[in-house]
């Protein structure tokens, strides 16, 4: 069986938008979505393309229990936001447990709708990661290191398709594929982590502007894992139990703009919500 992680927005429910305004341009204040296999923000904004987008975290722990597996995901990426989008292009870390109630830490990269790829870098809970994000044509560059333990893994490779629509920072539940379709998909059960702090996060434009999650020149949303996620985007028309109940809350950007958690809270759901 192929066991595969599809990473996937799911956006739905989105919220009213609220403008700050002041003497000089000013960021929007972020709309609130929900989504069944998503927590973290997106920055989007009609007419903007992104080329690169990066952030640092210290890798979660999980907390396992025997009998039953569970899945947590970290990353960055571009693309994927859009109910017609056809790719998304990412790079994280992965904390997962098994069914025996062991622990996993482990890297990889994804050129969705592509399989995701080991980046084979050895981790710890506990240890500081910086991933990027690059698009040049139909070149992308994905980059992840380990601050901790000093080691890194960077890799170019040549998308035959690409989605640079929006940038995201994002702690997901992903899914488990059987298939290389959404048909064999289920979200998996997220995995109880410790709070992930997101810091020096930033995107670059097509056109050369680089600014936080909070510039003005884009939007930002935050997006909020949660069973009562309906149906929802492009990369997972998935059902409103997502993760097997559990929910994850992002928390607010601080001051600079660059830096938020996302929180786990337990749920009550046993199963895998179908793709």
């Amino acid at each position: 069986m192929l066991n595969r992680r599809l990473r996937r927005g799911l956006l739905a429910s989105v919220a009213g938008l609220a403008v700050v305004i002041c003497g000089a341009p000013a960021a929007q204040a972020a709309t609130h979505t929900t989504s069944a296999n998503w927590a973290g923000y997106a920055a989007t904004r009609s007419g903007v393309k992104f080329r690169h987008v990066s952030a640092t975290w210290v890798q979660p722990a999980v907390a396992c229990t025997a009998g039953r597996s569970t899945y947590s995901s970290t990353w960055v990426g571009l693309g994927g936001d859009s109910a017609s989008s056809t790719a998304l292009e990412q790079i994280g870390t992965e904390a997962d447990c098994s069914a025996s109630g062991t622990a996993h830490y482990s890297t990889w990269y994804e050129l969705v709708p592509e399989a995701s790829h080991s980046a084979r870098l050895v981790i710890k809970a506990g240890d500081q990661m910086h991933a990027s994000v690059a698009v040049s044509g139909h070149s992308v560059t994905v980059k992840l290191a380990d601050l901790t333990r000093g080691t890194s893994f960077t890799k170019t490779l040549r998308a035959s398709v690409v989605d640079t629509t929006s940038a995201e920072w994002i702690v997901e539940a992903p899914s488990l594929c059987t298939s290389s379709t959404t048909s064999g998909c289920t979200i998996g059960a997220l995995a109880n982590f410790t709070t992930t702090g997101f810091s020096a996060a930033s995107a670059t434009t097509t056109a050369g502007h680089t600014g936080t999650i909070s510039d003005p020149a884009w939007h930002a949303t935050t997006i909020d894992l949660t069973s009562a996620a309906g149906p929802g985007r492009r990369f997972a028309d998935q059902s409103s139990a997502g993760a097997g109940g559990a929910q994850a809350t992002t928390g607010a950007l601080d001051g600079t703009g660059s830096a938020f958690t996302v929180a786990f809270q337990p749920g009550t759901a046993a199963t895998a919500a179908p793709a």
